[in-house]
């Protein structure tokens, strides 16, 4: 009996130890901005930065992998004609992203990733100073998210860009959001 009990435990270990070269699992934080540039002049109190906060798994088959993703997201729009900031409109929403990736570098304590998929966008709440009403807004958006990350050890660090097809009227500007986002990897 001992022996069956020993060799059950270290046939749990060794599939535990297997599962987690395949199943990664964790919450995430990130923030996200709608703008972009390289000059540090640019960005100053006008620059809308907002959070995100939810989890992340990650599915691995070798070098390629799946990685759908769910998390709380804050988001602001402005009057992308006059960039006024007495227009705008704050969004908040659940997001899910379902990535698909190719590891560059695929090493047990790094790895060097590649991602794109689309990203369904549920809104949560819609607010702010508008000409627009919330009647004009979409409850659910459809978009896609592209990029590349880092994971170091049981950290994960990613950096995409993320669009969307128009949710409302033309003239505020609801593409080219750039969301950097730090996860850890539970197992």
């Amino acid at each position: 009996m001992k022996k069956l009990t020993i060799l059950i435990l270290l046939a749990i270990v060794a599939l535990t130890g297997n599962a987690q070269d395949v199943f990664d699992f964790g919450p995430k934080v990130g923030l996200n901005t709608t703008k972009i540039s390289a000059n540090v002049a640019d960005y100053n109190q006008e620059t809308i930065n907002k959070f995100q906060f939810g989890a992340f798994a990650r599915i691995n088959f070798g070098s390629i992998y799946v990685q759908p993703e769910a998390y709380f997201n804050s988001k602001e729009y402005i009057d992308a004609i006059n960039l006024s900031t007495k227009d705008k409109f704050d969004l908040k929403t659940i997001d899910v992203p379902a990535l698909i990736g190719f590891k560059i570098i695929n090493q047990k304590a790094l790895n060097i990733r590649i991602m794109a998929g689309p990203v369904f966008s549920f809104l949560t709440d819609k607010s702010g100073k508008s000409q627009l009403t919330q009647d004009n807004i979409k409850n659910s958006r459809f978009g896609w998210q592209y990029g590349a990350g880092v994971d170091f050890l049981f950290l994960t660090l990613d950096a995409r860009m993320e669009s969307y097809s128009k949710n409302f009227d033309p003239k505020y500007d609801t593409n080219g959001t750039f969301v950097i986002s730090l996860g850890m990897k539970l197992f």
